[in-house]
C-alpha cells in the first residue's frame, strides 16, 4: 500500500514539474519572446468589429510574424477580446505577444497631427485633406450638399466655419470625421464669443461676425493691429461706407486670381466684391482664428475709417480720405 502512495505521490509530483514547466513556457512565450518583424517599426489599422482572429491576420499582412490561433488563444484566455479596439497601431522590435495585446485593448494607439492655420480657405483645407497619407479619403464621391449635411453646416456655404488648430488624430481617421471636429470646434467658439460681444455692434447674427472676422483675419499682419483693423470696418459698417477691402475681392476672383489685383477687378462685381457692393460680402471668405473673432466682436473704438499696408505687416490708420492718400502715396507708391 505504501509504494501505491509513493507511486502516486511521484506522479503527483512530475504532474506539478511538468504544468510548471509548461506555465513557465507559456509565460516566456507571452510575455518575454520578441515577436519576429518583418521591419523595426511596423504600423497596421484594426478595423471596428474585428476579432482576435481577424486582427491576428492583419498583423501577419503587416508583416509581424505570430501565430493567429495562439494570438487569438491569449486574448480570450486573459479576456482582452473583449476589449481590443479599432484604431491605428504602431508594433517595434523587441514588443512580445503580451505588448501588442494589451497595447490594443487599452487603445494605446498610433496618432498623428494635422495643422489649419488662421485664414485658410475651405478649399484649402480640402486639398490638405485629401493629399494627407494618415487621412482617410471619402469625400470625392460625395456632393457638397451632403458633405455640409453630414458635418453639420446649416448655412449652404461651407466658407469660414472650419476651426484653425492642430488636430490630433489616428491615422486612417476619415476625412469628414476631422471636418466635422474642426465645425464643432469653431461653432462653439462662435456661440461662446458672440454672447460676450460688444454692446450696439452693426452685426445682427453670430454668421455676421464670422463673416467680418474672416476679413480682419485676411487683412491683418500684425497681430497688435487687429482689434485697430476690426474697428476700422465698424465705423465704416455704422456709417453705410464700402468696407473697400482688396481680401473680399481676391475671393471674389477664385481661380482668376494670379498674385496681382487690376484696377479692372476692383470694378469687376462678384457677390463678394466689397468695392462694388455695400455692407458685408454673403459669405465669410476665410477660416478667421480666435483672435480675429475676439477682435471682431471687441474691436478697438477709435475715429479711423482707412488703413493702408506700410509693407512690414503693420497698417497706417487715416481718419480722413486725404490723409489716407497721402499714405497711399508714401506706402505703396513710393511718393
Amino acid at each position: 500500500m505504501k509504494k501505491i502512495y509513493r507511486n502516486i505521490l511521484w506522479l503527483l509530483l512530475a504532474v506539478v514539474v511538468v504544468g510548471a514547466a509548461l506555465t513557465a513556457g507559456a509565460w516566456y512565450w507571452v510575455t518575454q519572446r520578441a515577436v519576429p518583424m518583418q521591419a523595426e517599426r511596423i504600423d497596421y489599422v484594426v478595423e471596428s468589429g474585428s476579432g482576435p482572429r481577424a486582427i491576428a491576420r492583419v498583423m501577419r499582412d503587416a508583416g509581424i510574424e505570430l501565430d493567429e490561433r495562439q494570438f487569438a488563444w491569449l486574448a480570450r484566455l486573459s479576456e482582452q477580446d473583449t476589449l481590443l479596439q479599432a484604431g491605428a497601431y504602431e508594433a517595434t522590435q523587441g514588443d512580445t505577444l503580451w505588448d501588442l495585446l494589451i497595447r490594443m485593448s487599452s487603445g494605446n494607439m498610433l496618432q498623428t497631427r494635422l495643422t489649419v492655420p488662421e485664414g485658410w480657405t475651405y478649399q484649402r483645407i480640402r486639398d490638405v485633406l485629401h493629399t494627407d497619407p494618415a487621412v482617410r479619403n471619402t469625400l470625392t464621391p460625395v456632393t457638397e450638399a451632403a458633405l455640409l449635411a453630414s458635418v453639420g453646416v446649416e448655412t449652404g456655404h461651407p466658407e469660414g466655419w472650419f476651426a484653425p488648430d492642430t488636430y490630433v488624430f489616428v491615422p486612417g481617421t476619415t476625412d469628414v470625421n476631422l471636418l466635422r471636429r474642426a465645425f464643432e470646434a469653431q461653432s462653439q467658439l462662435l456661440q461662446q464669443l458672440w454672447e460676450d460681444r460688444d454692446p450696439d455692434l452693426p452685426l445682427k447674427t453670430p454668421y455676421e461676425a464670422l463673416i467680418l472676422a474672416s476679413i480682419v483675419e485676411r487683412e491683418t499682419g500684425h497681430s497688435q493691429d487687429r482689434a485697430r483693423v476690426a474697428g476700422v470696418f465698424i465705423n465704416r459698417l455704422r456709417a453705410n461706407m464700402l468696407l473697400q477691402t482688396d481680401p473680399t475681392v481676391i475671393y471674389g476672383m477664385g481661380e482668376n486670381y494670379t498674385g496681382r489685383i487690376r484696377k479692372v477687378d476692383l470694378n469687376t462685381d462678384t457677390p463678394w466684391n466689397t468695392y462694388t457692393r455695400p455692407g458685408l460680402p454673403p459669405t465669410p471668405i476665410a477660416s478667421p482664428g480666435k483672435a480675429a473673432l475676439l477682435a471682431t466682436l471687441h474691436p478697438e473704438k477709435h475715429e479711423y475709417y482707412y488703413f493702408v499696408s506700410r509693407g512690414d505687416g503693420t497698417s497706417e490708420f487715416s481718419k480722413d480720405l486725404r490723409a489716407h492718400n497721402n499714405a497711399v502715396n508714401k506706402y505703396i507708391r513710393g511718393r
